[in-house]
């Protein structure tokens, strides 16, 4: 019989879970497959999302656990499933699931043996969910989440309501925010602490520089089986990274300023993108995406940016950032030979108010993205409209 303290539990956590704002991925899951996997950087609402869900659907026997509960103490995950089936159990939901060691062996486990029970769990973006003997990809539907877009942040901080445009319709100037008749204001807090669903709480600044700790310091060393020492090497190149980006990486360079193999330093790099620290724009050589060669390295979002650079960010690079950042997520965004970013037939130039046309003049179908601007107009687009594009 499951201990009754782990329904207790997610009853007071269900409790204080807000409904009222539903994330962009919400109604893009399909909650009734057998196993999903949700995975993104720690503190962009992947746990309330599943607390919504469970809120919305009382009408399931839903159970929802930590995976770092003391209950996994004295018992294991495989132990938890098969007594909560035996209760009449149908849906069982696994919160941080790489807190528990050998989570994809038990999953499978799980999967193979309890046909007719729903799990759905939460993970780090680092979880290799295609290595070895557990490899879950293909009995796992996974989904990747990213913080908030600023059409979401509007939605939830001002009770803005907004559509969601498409890269053609905002390159069409149809992008608009009803009712708001200055967007700029809104938008310079959205690049300044919009990012994370926590924004409007107590110490936003020491929130995030947690997050940053407890995953360079947690989350890939136990991914990655790291020494102390390595991932303080992680942080030493994060910091470096975060004075310099936007920047094309020398792995020289970085190798001899962190003290390890320069045959490292792309490695470390995929470890902090997964982890959701930095963002490595790829040029169009590699085919498939996410192949082709790193051309520029960002800190990951605005926020994080802000953070890390004490609030002394320059401009351009976090216009940058915020356009590649927000886009990602529905297109696949590459770098420019002639410019700052293609996304498929466009090329993009981002800049400021007086950015110019002749970075593009001779490129069929280029975009000048200028920030500082209300409106835009012919192939001048402004900066925030690419913020409603999820």
């Amino acid at each position: 019989m499951i201990d009754n303290s782990l329904y207790e539990y997610m009853h007071i956590l269900l409790k204080d879970t807000p409904l009222s704002f539903h994330r962009y991925m919400y109604d893009k899951i399909s909650w009734d497959s057998r196993l999903i996997g949700i995975v993104g950087p720690r503190g962009i609402g992947k746990s309330t999302m599943i607390l919504q869900h469970i809120s919305e659907h009382s009408e399931e026997h839903n159970l929802f656990v930590m995976a770092d509960n003391m209950y996994f103490a004295n018992h294991t995950l495989y132990e938890l499933a098969d007594e909560f089936v035996k209760d009449g159990g149908t849906h069982l939901y696994i919160d941080e699931v790489h807190k528990y060691k050998g989570w994809a062996r038990e999953l499978k486990q799980i999967y193979d043996t309890h046909r007719d029970l729903k799990v759905t769990f939460t993970g780090s973006s680092v979880l290799d969910i295609f290595s070895g003997e557990a490899d879950l990809s293909r009995r796992a539907l996974f989904y990747t989440m990213q913080g908030l877009s600023f059409r979401e942040y509007l939605l939830l901080f001002h009770g803005i309501g907004t559509g969601v445009f498409s890269l053609e319709e905002i390159i069409a100037q149809k992008a608009s925010i009803p009712d708001v008749a200055h967007p700029l204001p809104l938008f310079r807090q959205y690049l300044a602490t919009g990012y994370y669903p926590f924004s409007n709480e107590e110490g936003f600044s020491m929130r995030i520089e947690q997050i940053v700790r407890q995953t360079i310091e947690n989350d890939i060393p136990q991914y990655a089986d790291m020494k102390a020492s390595t991932a303080r090497k992680l942080k030493h190149l994060l910091a470096i990274v975060s004075q310099l980006v936007p920047f094309k990486p020398n792995a020289d360079n970085l190798s001899r300023e962190i003290s390890v193999s320069k045959n490292n330093i792309a490695e470390y790099f995929i470890y902090l993108e997964k982890a959701g620290m930095i963002g490595q724009l790829r040029d169009d050589t590699g085919g498939i995406r996410n192949l082709g060669k790193i051309e520029k390295v960002y800190i990951d979002n605005t926020n994080l940016m802000n953070v890390l650079s004490s609030g002394k960010a320059d401009i351009g690079n976090i216009r940058e950032t915020f356009f590649y950042n927000q886009m990602r997520v529905n297109n696949d965004v590459l770098s420019s030979r002639v410019s700052d970013f293609c996304i498929n037939q466009y090329t993009f130039e981002i800049g400021g108010r007086k950015k110019g046309q002749k970075q593009i003049e001779n490129v069929s179908n280029g975009i000048v993205v200028r920030d500082d601007i209300e409106f835009g107009h012919a192939n001048i687009v402004p900066l925030w409209a690419f913020g409603l594009n999820y």
